[in-house]
């Protein structure tokens, strides 16, 4: 394959040499390889400053992330085969890791696929294509997609915030026949939901292993679950025999699918569900005691200009959190917002826990499951945090 040339500026090759997939606007030599020769989405051999050999990518010379490694082998052809390849080594993978066909299935830089996500729900699979470069691609991506699982239906999710910065339209289509309900299944448990309007795909896979530890320890506990969405959490907690479950959330949509969820596993005596704001819910409930506390909001901090509004957010959640736990009681802390690092959110804690004249022990630290898969080299693929805290 004859690619045309994207040549990065003296000394700019060190992160992708670590192994790295990015390439950033700024570290690009635009004298000898102009950005504004690439249209979005061209392919590019990415070499150093002397022309070296690093990678094939794609490129959008309208984004900060210019460019995209895909592959190191300068022989490789991005083609059909070379999507089936990448997918069907995600798949094989993920059908190690599970007995049954709900996972997510390419999880973008960590399966080698930067800008692409695929979440399956069994016979139905829903795509994320993030980049401008995956979504020119993106024909050879969904005819792999049926050789390989042959879904009755491919949902194009194409409406994440992230598609802006890449100059893209917000849209979503269906490929074949949705079916009336869609399920996910997860540690035994069904849970309807809504791949077209429900949050990211309609489910959030990365939570399964910290909700079955979660849910393990609520036994004959008083349980209070913020940000519930559609259950997944409550109803675990509750068919695991917790005493009493609340469960809360500022959507009325998510609540019903909620409810029909808690119904479906056979538990909805079982949970109260609260359509209400977390952090109005926990100031109204300052005289109320849980025995645990599962919070697991959406990301406060979406990039880091917003660090400092989203740390005030995570502060305030704690703050609140706090003097409504039982003592001794069990906080499961969690935060989607890669910007917001782990030892952050200790500090939080700790400084809520002190304010209280409480003391805080971490037990557990959680992370996203292992079919959303870190690369080793690009920390922004590791992303969630699950704090597991003892409160004395």
């Amino acid at each position: 394959m004859s690619l045309p040339h994207l040549l990065l500026k003296k000394n700019e090759d060190h992160r992708l040499r670590q192994g790295h997939l990015w390439v950033f606007s700024n570290e690009v030599d635009c004298q000898a390889t102009p950005l504004k020769a690439f249209a979005p989405g061209d392919l590019a051999a990415i070499g150093d400053s002397a022309g070296h050999f690093i990678g094939i990518g794609y490129v959008n010379p309208y984004a900060l992330i210019c460019a995209r490694l895909l592959s190191r082998n300068p022989r490789e052809s991005i083609d059909f085969s070379f999507w089936r390849q990448r997918l069907a080594a995600a798949l094989t993978w993920r059908e190690k890791l599970f007995s049954t066909p709900f996972y997510r299935l390419v999880h973008g830089e960590g399966d080698l696929l930067p800008g692409l996500i695929i979440d399956r729900f069994d016979q139905v699979c829903v795509i994320q294509c993030n980049t401008a470069g995956i979504e020119c691609q993106l024909e050879d991506i969904v005819r792999a997609l049926e050789e390989l699982v042959r879904p009755k239906a491919i949902v194009l999710r194409n409406d994440s915030a992230s598609r802006a910065l890449e100059n893209l339209p917000s849209q979503i289509e269906i490929l074949g026949k949705l079916p009336e309900l869609v399920l996910a299944e997860e540690n035994g448990f069904w849970f309807q939901v809504n791949p077209c309007t429900g949050q990211k795909t309609g489910w959030f896979y990365d939570q399964r292993p910290n909700r079955v530890l979660a849910a393990s320890l609520a036994r004959g506990l008083k349980v209070l679950d913020l940000f519930c969405y559609v259950g997944a959490f409550a109803i675990q907690a509750a068919a695991a025999g917790a005493r009493q479950v609340i469960a809360v959330d500022g959507s009325a949509t998510a609540l019903e699918q909620a409810k029909e969820n808690a119904h479906r596993n056979g538990v909805a005596d079982k949970i109260q569900f609260i359509h209400a704001d977390a952090f109005e819910f926990l100031q109204a409930s300052r005289g109320e005691r849980f025995d645990l506390i599962f919070s697991d909001p959406p990301a406060f901090i979406k990039r880091r200009q917003s660090l400092a509004k989203g740390i005030a957010g995570y502060r305030r959640l704690h703050k609140l959190a706090i003097p409504c736990l039982a003592k001794p009681a069990i906080l499961v802390s969690c935060s989607c917002s890669y910007h917001l690092q782990a030892h952050m959110l200790k500090h939080l804690v700790a400084e809520a826990a002190l304010k209280n004249t409480r003391e805080a022990a971490l037990f557990v630290q959680g992370h996203q499951g292992p079919d959303h898969p870190i690369h080793p080299a690009i920390p922004e693929t590791e992303y969630l945090k699950a704090q597991f805290y003892h409160l004395l």
